[in-house]
């Protein structure tokens, strides 16, 4: 077991490691005041992991509720959202009383935000079950919902109190659902670690997993830390991610799922980087070998026109420029400031 301090406005620790569930009860009672909980999760994760930990926790002298919603995207909704403030309601959570989400990003996010807002805020804790939440959504505070207009475009900055990243989960996720996470990982080697990229490089992430799992959430500690809101130096963490929206709308968030759509954002701006002239380094062509490595995509069906419309209504956009993250080199992002027009110009919309 590993843990990882995140040392931000409310400090907290990731704990990294196999059989953690068994544990989390344990855990989670050093972390937060309350002993009455609502675990939050989806129709999947709960015929898996619900019942063990509500073992642990109600061992530990807990005691919880549970809220299911349909696994997948659509769900991190206004509407999922609203039925699980009625829920709170119902069981008249306090603001003595916490959250935990238990599941991937999309169970993250919607928990961490229904957190954020219910009552004003109360605490909450993270169990990841996917590769990418462990890697990234879990860490960080941001939470959010989707709107019509794009993804994410809802939300709040909440710390949680823990996450408990239990390996071991990872195991009953389909290659597909793994795979997916795989796009934050090889962002975290172009944007901070050249090391670790070499690694991914080699494709065997599954017998480097809880080391790459720890150096992920290590990169994202250190970016955090220096810049908690999202103001300056966390930007970076948005590689690939502007476009990556984008495709995900243009799909209708079924066609591409977000880590592919990472994958597939990455590739395509490094691509137009250096044919615009703002990456002297010719990197693409190591970046695409590295996702092939990795079972991961590089590119997808989308027009120029939808790839432009989908970006510029993203959180990236500043009145008429926006921020676009460029690797000239790897492990190393850069923040570059664009004209809206200029930026049409380059994505070809």
């Amino acid at each position: 077991m590993t843990k990882i301090r995140i040392n931000t406005s409310k400090p907290y620790d990731v704990v990294i490691g196999g059989g953690l569930l068994e544990q989390a009860g344990a855990l989670i009672a050093e972390a937060v005041k309350g002993r009455r909980a609502v675990i939050v999760t989806d129709d999947i994760v709960n015929g898996l992991y619900s019942e063990k930990l509500i073992k642990s926790m109600e061992a530990a002298g807990f005691k919880t509720d549970i809220f299911v919603f349909p696994n997948g995207e659509e769900s991190k909704s206004h509407k999922t959202l609203i039925e699980l403030y009625d829920f709170l309601g119902n069981k008249n959570i306090t603001r003595s009383d916490f959250l935990v989400a238990l599941g991937g990003g999309v169970v993250g996010d919607l928990t961490g935000f229904a957190a954020a807002t219910y009552l004003r805020g109360i605490d909450y804790v993270q169990i990841p079950t996917t590769l990418l939440a462990q890697v990234d959504s879990s860490v960080g505070g941001k939470t959010a919902v989707d709107i019509e207009a794009g993804k994410n475009l809802v939300g709040a900055f909440k710390q949680p109190d823990i996450v408990i990243a239990d390996t071991d989960t990872l195991s009953t996720l389909t290659d597909e659902i793994f795979t997916d996470g795989m796009g934050e990982v090889v962002k975290y080697g172009m944007i901070w670690s050249k090391e670790l990229f070499d690694l991914l490089k080699t494709g065997k992430i599954k017998e480097n997993l809880d080391y790459v799992i720890e150096q992920c959430v290590d990169i994202k500690r250190q970016v955090v830390e220096t810049d908690e809101f999202d103001t300056g130096l966390r930007m970076i963490l948005n590689f690939g991610h502007t476009l990556g929206h984008s495709i995900e709308k243009f799909y209708n968030y079924k066609g591409f799922s977000h880590g592919k759509a990472v994958s597939v954002g990455m590739y395509i701006i490094t691509v137009i980087g250096e044919k615009a002239g703002l990456i002297e380094n010719n990197i693409s062509d190591e970046l695409k070998q590295c996702l092939i490595a990795n079972n991961m995509p590089f590119e997808a069906e989308i027009d120029g026109t939808s790839l432009f419309s989908g970006a510029v209504n993203d959180k990236k956009r500043f009145s008429d420029t926006i921020n676009i993250i460029l690797c000239r080199e790897i492990g190393k992002a850069d923040i570059v400031k664009m004209n809206i027009e200029d930026f049409r110009n380059i994505i070809g919309g």
